[in-house]
């Protein structure tokens, strides 16, 4: 099939029904998209080929797209079969067509198609320009996304970022995805990339230095609406930070009686208002897409059985899966059965002792045979501790001056939030302190430059939340480095609610909202100092607030060092250190010390 993604770039792949396993792993029952791409000017660039299985019908979009023309370049992003088994197909119809790939490529080329003959060659690397007439095409390379490979394609004139596998998806592209396009992006990145966040991340700030207006994917559909949403999305899933507030239970269960404790366990969440929760029987459920929601929810719920004095099979491959796409930041609560010598919450604990901010969860249920009055309320209080972050803050009238809010004021971080008639604005602030408690006053110094401090002075009204030390790196982002002059802060973010004062306040990473009302503005030079009353303080939480060390030291990004070492020339893993030992292999791709180069 062809289609026009603009006047002269054009789309030559191909959709497959007949796959039933995707790299022979992946259930696809919407089927399979290969993409291609033409770009049509003083020359002509084909980007990626597709999969054997569709070689014919490519080809034939090429002609039918080229009108008899022989293209002058062969851009090669991706060297995975589904992407590149057309090359020798492709250079045997066009024979004097320049391929153009990197170092690796060429390499993987030559291991592919073994004795093939490549008349013409470009070699480029970060940076390299392709001038084709009007479009400048700017490389720039993504190793280990997920392929060492890898590299993308920016059309400077169109704003198109060729993206290879990066915000692909499962799905073929003339069948509709009734559940839209996250699930099944979600579902292909955390079973293909999900391993590869950090490289993930080192390819988003490269994109952000880019005037992207459209995505072209080598899987699923162009992407050339709300773009930040797709690159949100990739922000938060490569960050490993949970999509969605919820829980997750997967569980395996012999004769029926774990399944019994793990629906009463669901019941009881979902009493208490949990917003989802997700329930997978590991042996029936398809393993990816219990990955995808592992990864999905903010916490998880392993439930099994002691096997062989360890743990069920399907448990024991699925934590597999998990730990080896660097699974972290979560909470994980444990279900166990047994009739003798129950130990597979600590077989479960100790496959999970390698993965990051993990949260172990102190009410886990420990079966014997099956569920009795004692172990009933064991599922009970585990709900209690899994609901409790998710519970709305409901304020009685006779409590809404809560004094215990006030010890949250340390030298710590907050969002200042204010109402300018429109929408919800907030902004990252470090200066807030009591000044008196008879009456209790609070001073708020903002910079006169923010938005926050215009819509103060108009108001007089505003809330202050204290952070949270789980609170990530993407809150200070997000509410301190754009502004609400020019964005809508709130319109995309899910964890707030509205205080009596009708200004927003936030109910995830923060541990307490004081409400506040000002009585007196000081000019401070380039800051505004606030004086106010309290209407409400509420604590929301018992987690300690985040003070401006704690943000320093665990928090913000540090900088990058100029450091002494070895990079690996397949995936770019830095070893540090003036020596690299001999014996030494990547940890990423498994190549040994052969492939390092020093380090400039």
């Amino acid at each position: 099939m062809t289609s026009k993604v603009t006047d002269s770039v054009i789309y030559i792949g191909a959709n497959d029904h007949d796959i039933d396993l995707f790299e022979g792993h992946y259930e696809v029952p919407l089927g399979m998209a290969y993409n291609s791409y033409i770009i049509m000017d003083d020359k002509i660039a084909v980007l990626d080929t597709i999969d054997q299985r569709k070689t014919a019908e490519w080809l034939t979009n090429i002609s039918a797209t080229t009108l008899g023309k022989n293209p002058d370049y062969l851009i090669v992003q991706h060297m995975e079969p589904d992407h590149s088994a057309s090359i020798a197909a492709f250079l045997m119809k066009y024979p004097a067509t320049t391929v153009v790939g990197n170092k690796k490529t060429f390499k993987m080329i030559e291991q592919f198609f073994p004795g093939i003959i490549l008349a013409n060659t470009l070699e480029v690397e970060e940076g390299s320009v392709l001038d084709l007439g009007k479009h400048k095409l700017n490389f720039v390379m993504a190793p280990m996304v997920h392929w060492p490979e890898v590299m993308m394609t920016y059309d400077s004139y169109e704003q198109i970022l060729f993206s290879a596998d990066a915000f692909g998806k499962f799905g073929a592209l003339d069948t509709e995805d009734p559940e839209g396009w996250a699930c099944e992006a979600r579902r292909y990145y955390f079973g293909i990339v999900g391993k590869y966040g950090a490289q993930v991340q080192v390819v988003l700030k490269k994109a952000a230095g880019l005037n992207i207006r459209t995505i072209c994917p080598l899987h699923g559909p162009v992407l050339d609406e709300n773009l930040g949403y797709y690159l949100g999305l990739y922000d938060t899933w490569s960050s490993y930070l949970p999509e969605t507030d919820g829980v997750c239970i997967c569980y395996t269960s012999v004769y029926g009686n774990t399944k019994k404790a793990v629906e009463l366990l669901a019941e009881e969440l979902r009493k208490r208002g949990v917003p989802k929760v997700a329930v997978n029987d590991l042996a029936r459920s398809d393993m990816p897409e219990c990955v995808e929601d592992a990864f999905r929810y903010d916490k998880l719920v392993l439930a099994t059985t002691t096997y062989n004095a360890g743990i069920f099979p399907y448990m024991r491959e699925f934590i597999d899966m998990l730990t080896e796409r660097n699974f972290q930041k979560r909470t994980v609560a444990f279900i166990e059965n047994g009739t003798w010598a129950p130990q597979a919450i600590k077989v479960m604990k100790q496959k999970l002792e390698g993965c990051k901010d993990i949260t172990f969860a102190q009410n886990n249920v420990s079966l014997v045979s099956a569920l009795n009055d004692d172990t009933t309320a064991q599922v009970i209080a585990l709900a209690e501790e899994l609901s409790e972050s998710y519970q709305k803050v409901i304020v009685e009238n006779e409590k809404r001056i809560d004094p215990t809010a006030l010890f949250r004021i340390g030298y710590g971080l907050y969002v200042v939030t204010c109402n300018d008639g429109t929408k919800q604005n907030g902004q990252i602030v470090n200066t807030v302190s009591q000044i008196a408690n008879n009456p209790d006053r609070i001073a708020v110094n903002i910079n006169k430059a923010n938005y926050t401090a215009d819509v103060v002075r108009k108001t007089g009204v505003m809330n202050v939340c204290a952070l949270t030390e789980s609170a990530p790196f993407q809150i200070f982002q997000h509410f301190g480095f754009q502004s609400g002059r020019t964005v809508n802060k709130f319109e995309s973010y899910e964890h707030y609610d509205v205080a009596q004062n009708g200004v927003a306040f936030l109910t995830k990473y923060s541990n307490a909202y004081i409400s506040l009302r000002v009585f007196e503005t000081v000019d401070l030079g380039s800051h505004w100092m606030f004086l106010c009353n309290i209407t409400e303080s509420v604590v929301i939480n018992k987690e300690d607030t985040m003070t401006y060390t704690y943000y320093q030291k665990n928090v913000k990004p540090k900088p990058v060092e100029q450091k002494s070492g070895w990079v690996c020339d397949i995936c770019g893993y830095v070893y540090e250190g003036d020596e690299l030992p001999e014996d030494f292999i990547c940890p990423l791709c498994k190549h040994p010390a052969s492939d390092f180069s020093k380090l400039n």
